[in-house]
């Protein structure tokens, strides 16, 4: 029995989410431009996405650009832009005709017009779709995204909508753009990186961690199954005694 034939006998991760490490160590691996290895990174996510789908993973949560990612070269992030809306040009047939929801992550008002009237025609387009919900974590930041939230409470305080004593855990969790989808079950980073970089950190209380040495572009669907058969294999405890 192969491994994706293992993993399909036992219960799926409704939600995973990856922190997408490696594009520019692969790069320089292959003695290639930076600009090649997002373009490589690029494409391991079409394969992912396809993956997640075909095993009936339900939400897959990519971190694509970070709010610290700004402070890289204008001609990266010019390029990543370039990217990300020529992605969205190119893939949104095939990914409306295989029934995916595409959803953005982050602060849409520090991307440029262009950015944002593409990813919210991708996001028009796919909306009523009832397949996997694919979202991608542009311009995100976790620490941006709880002030966020605290904002958002503090404004229905002051409309007298609500008491400083009745805000919990739930009414902050309703202000995150998650708010609509269950939190991640499953965390995969690539490239050996060890750390979560400000990404789903209310989100990810509660999720199994799985780091891998393989670089972005070469994290295949066999590594996505390898990543589910070490979480199908933990015990989660929520906190709980078993």
């Amino acid at each position: 029995m192969s491994l994706r034939e293992t993993i399909l006998t036992k219960p799926m991760p409704q939600h995973i989410a990856i922190i997408m490490d490696g594009n520019r160590r692969w790069a320089e691996k292959h003695g290639v431009s930076r600009a090649e290895g997002h373009e490589q990174g690029y494409k391991a996510i079409h394969d992912i996405v396809d993956a997640c789908d075909s095993l009936g993973v339900r939400y897959l949560s990519i971190y694509a650009f970070s709010t610290e990612n700004w402070s890289r070269s204008k001609e990266e992030v010019e390029t990543l832009m370039r990217l990300f809306i020529d992605a969205c040009q190119w893939e949104i047939e095939e990914l409306h005709a295989k029934n995916v929801k595409v959803n953005f992550l982050g602060d849409f008002e520090s991307l440029s017009e262009e950015c944002r009237s593409e990813f919210q025609k991708t996001i028009d387009i796919t909306k009523n779709n009832t397949g996997i919900t694919f979202n991608i974590a542009i311009s995100y930041g976790s620490r941006w995204e709880i002030a966020r939230a605290a904002r958002l409470l503090a404004e229905q305080v002051k409309r007298g909508e609500l008491q400083p004593s009745e805000i919990d855990e739930a009414h902050l969790a309703h202000c995150l753009q998650t708010s609509e989808m269950p939190d991640p079950d499953l965390l995969i980073r690539t490239s050996n990186e060890m750390r979560i970089s400000n990404f789903l950190l209310w989100q990810l209380a509660y999720a199994e961690l799985y780091f891998t040495e393989v670089l972005w572009p070469d994290f295949t669907p066999e590594e996505l199954y390898k990543a589910i058969d070490s979480y199908q294999h933990r015990q989660r405890r929520f906190g709980k005694r078993v």
